[in-house]
């Protein structure tokens, strides 16, 4: 058997809480079964999650796939891939994913925190895999370009929830004063 070069390596992107519950998950491989439907995916995450809660190894093979992950104070950050994938490929994608989201985070990357930022952790995921192709694994070139001040940007530039956060940041401020 043959296997010819593709550069759709990743499967899937999940972050899952300490209870198995999905946080944000980004699946690629639209023509895979086991990603077909929500459904589907969430008993692919609790299957993910129970091989790999109490796991101290950072690498498992479920089904046909290749599971890199990493563990937090209360989540757990999944990379996805075929079977026969490059395991430190996908690990340098867990890596750059990671680190990325604790700079965004300062650091402090526990649940709360990653829901208060979905945003830039969405970001995040695209800079780093776009349609299972992976584009990015330095974790500095991704939060730059996730980060970007919105002081330089022109209000007619800006999304919807930079301008939000603008708004609220100054009034938080006035009625502090």
């Amino acid at each position: 058997m043959s296997f010819l070069p593709n550069l759709c390596t990743v499967k899937g992107i999940c972050i899952l809480d300490n209870d198995g519950k999905r946080v944000v998950s980004k699946y690629y491989d639209s023509n895979d079964d086991t990603f077909a439907t929500v459904k589907d995916q969430k008993a692919f995450e609790s299957k993910v999650f129970k091989s790999t809660e109490k796991s101290s190894s950072e690498i498992v093979a479920i089904n046909n796939y290749t599971v890199v992950f990493r563990s937090n104070v209360d989540l757990f950050f999944y990379v996805i891939g075929d079977s026969n994938e490059n395991e430190l490929m996908l690990l340098s994608v867990l890596n750059a994913l990671y680190e990325s989201v604790s700079m965004i985070l300062r650091k402090n990357v526990e649940k709360r925190t990653v829901f208060d930022q979905m945003d830039s952790i969405l970001l995040i995921c695209d800079e780093v895999v776009d349609r299972g192709i992976i584009l990015e694994s330095d974790p500095n070139n991704i939060v730059n370009r996730v980060h970007v001040k919105t002081e330089d940007i022109p209000l007619s530039e800006q999304t919807v929830t930079q301008v939000s956060y603008d708004i609220l940041k100054s009034f938080n401020w006035l009625s502090q004063s």
